[in-house]
């Protein structure tokens, strides 16, 4: 599986990935959904890209976590997605949660979007929570980040 990781910015304060483990965690989160997952390219940015890339290709004039442009052909997963650091990192302060738990939370959201769960309807955010939990579960037993600096 190719993944692309990409930061827009170089001041982006964020933890990095272990592609390696990264890939075996996102591969058994999609085959719990009964999809293979295809090439996935992350564009990690700040606030500002990421309300640039909303109201160019979304029409949609606010900020968010995440945006998952969808390329998946039948079972194989495949898209861009594009997360904004700025509002991992407000909403890791608003909800109590380690930044680098809803970094991941985010990260497996786009995933877990790809493989057809969605989260804007009725009822719809608590079934997306619910996966979540369940592919968060399963992150603990990779080794997904490095050490910070200061560990």
């Amino acid at each position: 599986m190719p993944l692309e990781l990409e930061k827009e910015f170089k001041d982006l304060n964020m933890p990095r990935l272990k592609k390696k483990n990264l890939i075996a965690w996102i591969k058994e989160v999609a085959a719990t959904h009964g999809k293979k997952v295809g090439t996935l390219s992350y564009l990690f940015c700040t606030d500002e890209h990421i309300l640039e890339v909303n109201k160019e290709f979304l029409q949609h004039d606010y900020y968010t976590d995440i945006i998952t442009f969808d390329n998946t052909e039948r079972d194989r997963i495949a898209g861009d997605i594009v997360v904004s650091i700025d509002t991992v990192r407000s909403n890791s302060e608003q909800f109590n949660t380690e930044f680098r738990q809803e970094l991941l939370r985010v990260i497996i959201h786009g995933v877990l979007h790809l493989c057809g769960i969605n989260d804007k309807g009725e009822g719809e955010r608590e079934i997306m929570e619910k996966h979540e939990n369940a592919a968060l579960e399963i992150a603990s037993k990779y080794d997904l980040m490095y050490p910070d600096k200061a560990e």
